[in-house]
């Protein structure tokens, strides 16, 4: 036993009055590890869970992450402390730098503040669809500072968590199962208001992405300057690619329209002259 103790009281690296010691490189190395075999732990426990359909999956991986975030600052701490740094005496002969550092990373520190709000409130999942600036997005992953999501073109979107918390933002994975959705068209002057409207119901009924048929109608708008103006009014699921969706009912509605005879026009302007004539 005194040859294991001499062994672990050995002194590995002196800097000033610190003395890094072989019981303390062997104690960093336990926590260590202990420290990645409780998150492995975790993790299994929660997706187990997520298997059952007792916690989703954005739920599961935000639950985590915020859990792993702890568990390795009190790591870190602990190390600190068996290295035989205080935290008080290391905070306060750094206090300057920290205010420096601090006023250099207050977007960084309201990230990570909103990021933790994420994480725990779990308004946001993985998964969601969200309207943000006008782009529409879905959460591919929730970090501690920064969030991931991919928009309509297929490009990845590294999205500052503060924008998520500060900013107006809708979340269309918060709506019922389906949501409506519109698309204006104007037709010609003297065109069949009952006509245009049984057209422009046909042609949404064609499309499969339709989700309740029985809700699709058509709304005569206004009286434009230059159109009679109508309003397609349908449901669907495909919140993220609805925009193709409507394009390719606008396809269907331009076919029908012309089958039907049936213009849409283009703005006019009538320009009315007036000569003055003058008699010798």
């Amino acid at each position: 036993m005194d040859s294991v103790y001499n062994i672990l009281e050995l002194e590995l690296v002196h800097i000033g009055n610190y003395t890094i010691k072989v019981f303390s490189l062997v104690a960093i190395v336990v926590i260590f590890l202990l420290t990645k075999l409780t998150l492995w732990l975790i993790k299994k426990a929660l997706f187990r869970k997520r298997k059952k359909e007792l916690v989703d999956e954005g739920n599961a991986l935000a639950l985590f992450q915020l859990i792993r975030y702890l568990i390795w600052v009190v790591s870190i701490g602990i190390i600190l402390h068996v290295i035989g740094l205080k935290l008080t005496v290391l905070i306060a002969g750094s206090a300057a730098l920290l205010v420096g550092v601090g006023l250099g990373l207050q977007q960084t520190f309201n990230d990570v503040i909103s990021g933790i709000i994420l994480l725990s409130e779990r308004s946001i999942k993985v998964g969601d669809i969200l309207e943000i600036d006008s782009d529409i997005v879905k959460i591919q992953s929730i970090g501690l500072r920064t969030s991931k999501g991919l928009n309509r073109d297929e490009i990845s979107i590294i999205i500052p968590n503060s924008l998520i918390t500060t900013n107006k933002v809708i979340n269309w994975s918060h709506q019922s199962k389906h949501t409506r959705f519109k698309i204006n068209i104007g037709v010609a002057y003297g065109s069949d208001v009952d006509l245009v409207i049984k057209v422009l119901k046909e042609s949404a009924l064609e499309h499969n992405e339709i989700s309740d048929k029985r809700m699709v109608d058509v709304r005569f708008l206004d009286f434009g300057d230059s159109s009679l103006d109508f309003q397609l009014l349908f449901y669907s699921t495909n919140i993220f690619r609805i925009e193709k969706v409507k394009s390719e009912i606008r396809r269907i509605i331009s076919k029908k329209l012309m089958e039907n005879r049936i213009t849409i026009p283009f703005p006019q302007l009538d320009l009315h002259l007036k000569s003055k004539i003058t008699g010798d």
